[in-house]
């Protein structure tokens, strides 16, 4: 769906007047203006639109009036004045109205549930997950958001964006509502928070899992990323919380300017609700959770202290909604596997193989240490870079993999548009001993060979992509799941007795 679709909680709606809605806006041809439906696309307007002139990297909606006008717009939401007859609403950012109108418009559904919304560079899908999985042990009916896919509590569709459109994301509360939700959880990207997706809208929570390095060919410097995860605390409710990783000192940073109630998590310092590992295993980990006085252990099937970390997280805003701490634990424990995060694939194998989402350096790190502390063997470790996306990284995850694996298989992640090769070459720049790794950008190629590779007690991780189904090559999304390509060559391992296969 598009910035310019119609979604069906729009269809009742009487329209919402612009004077009232945007009080400090300045009107041109109308002393007001009564919107019912808007579209941000010229191409797609039709017959009474308001058009909505934003403003994008490559792209500027105010280019494009005639063709809106020709279509049928009969206004515009603008950010400088046009030279056309019809009536105009004029705003220091468009992007910011437009968020607001699709939330009048679709009834804002934000005053009717209580939304938590989750940011940060790592376990933001995780983290929103097991927060869901809370809210349902207590017996909440909740919606979820995010990169995995969009649910109103009663349907679920794949996801377009982690943090849709404006107009699909006010569609999505409103089903919500409509549904009988009393609660939404959602990723909130950077991308989101800096084009203002989630203007209009009121969180009743928000969670920040850490702030490291991601997406700086988008926001042009870490500064700037730091700048636009920190926005989310300004949609936050007079009566609402955070919850923020006390671990992590960007997290603790934003704290410094937050005057509400937060909550702080953490394993290696001072924080109210803190854990202790206790055993783990490449299927398992058991922890303590600690909140206040009480302790409670937690066993869950998946791995890792960024997991813990995660599950903390989505313990404190469970506390902080007043569920019990053992409602809490079912919640936590009832997720036994995120797809493409950390996922272990058994096909009866002698060694174990994981599949994860891992595709910056903090992320490569924490998967390759987890998978280290439980495997006795070699550490395998097949990842790439996607193409047109953040440079500067590349390198740095070409350093991580040297010094944590034991052997590495550098392939094509996305590439899009750029050659592989390129890639390639900018990974092994920060390598000190570049000939020590494979190349081989065939992704389901480079699989095989990490899995033949293998031996028992081994430990195989194929990183980058975790729960895509796709491979974006060129301008075309072929389809590419790497837990099936690696099912398929196991499968076929067992068949041959390629294994030893386990005594009856």
């Amino acid at each position: 769906m598009s910035q310019s679709s119609r979604p069906s909680a729009w269809a009742d709606s009487p329209g919402v007047c612009l004077r009232q809605l945007l009080p400090h806006a300045q009107f041109v041809g109308a002393g007001d203006l009564r919107v019912g439906a808007l579209c941000a696309d010229s191409r797609l307007c039709r017959q009474g639109d308001l058009f909505v002139a934003l403003v994008g990297a490559t792209s500027d909606g105010h280019d494009h009036w005639e063709e809106a006008i020709a279509r049928g717009a009969s206004a515009a939401l603008v950010e400088r004045l046009l030279p056309c007859d019809i009536p105009q609403c004029i705003v220091p950012d468009t992007r910011i109205a437009h968020g607001q109108i699709c939330q009048a418009l679709a009834g804002d559904p934000t005053r009717s549930l209580k939304v938590v919304g989750v940011t940060g560079t790592n376990g933001k899908t995780t983290t929103s997950c097991l927060i869901a999985s809370i809210l349902q042990a207590a017996g909440f009916q909740s919606g979820l958001l995010g990169t995995l896919g969009y649910c109103d509590g009663l349907t679920t569709e794949r996801a377009l964006l982690t943090t849709p459109p404006a107009p699909m994301l006010a569609d999505w509360l409103a089903r919500m509502v409509a549904g009988g939700c009393t609660h939404a959880v959602m990723e909130v990207s950077s991308h989101a928070l800096a084009q203002h997706r989630v203007a209009g809208m009121a969180f009743d929570a928000i969670c920040v899992t850490n702030v490291r390095r991601d997406h700086l060919d988008f926001h042009g410097s870490l500064v700037a990323y730091r700048e636009a995860k920190r926005r989310l605390f300004s949609y936050l409710t007079p009566e609402g919380f955070a919850v923020v990783n006390a671990d992590d000192p960007v997290c603790t940073s934003y704290l410094s300017s937050f005057n509400g109630p937060a909550l702080t998590v953490g394993m290696n310092g001072h924080a109210e609700i803190t854990a202790t590992p206790v055993e783990r295993f490449a299927s398992e980990q058991t922890f303590l959770l600690h909140a206040g006085s009480d302790t409670i252990p937690v066993r869950t099937g998946m791995i890792g202290d960024h997991h813990i970390s995660n599950c903390l997280i989505a313990a404190a805003v469970g506390l902080a909604y007043g569920i019990d701490l053992h409602d809490i634990v079912r919640g936590l424990e009832a997720i036994k596997r995120v797809p493409g995060r950390l996922e272990r694939i058994e096909c009866g194998q002698p060694f174990s193989v994981f599949v994860d989402y891992a595709h910056t350096p903090d992320a490569l790190a924490c998967t390759l240490k987890t998978l280290r502390a439980v495997t006795d063997g070699k550490l395998i470790c097949l990842f790439g870079a996607g193409g047109n996306r953040d440079r500067q990284k590349r390198p740095l995850m070409g350093r991580t993999v040297e010094q944590l694996a034991d052997l590495a298989i550098i392939t094509a992640d996305n590439p899009r548009s750029e050659h592989p090769g390129t890639i390639v070459r900018e990974i092994l720049s920060g390598c000190d001993r570049p000939r020590e790794f494979e190349v081989i950008c065939d992704r389901a190629a480079a699989i095989v060979r990490a899995l033949g590779l293998a031996e028992p007690g081994d430990c195989v991780v194929i990183a980058g992509k975790g729960h895509e189904d796709y491979q974006i090559v060129g301008d075309h999304r072929h389809k590419f799941d790497d837990r099936q390509v690696v099912r398929d060559w196991l499968y076929d391992a067992v068949e041959r007795s390629h294994f030893c296969r386990p005594a009856a």
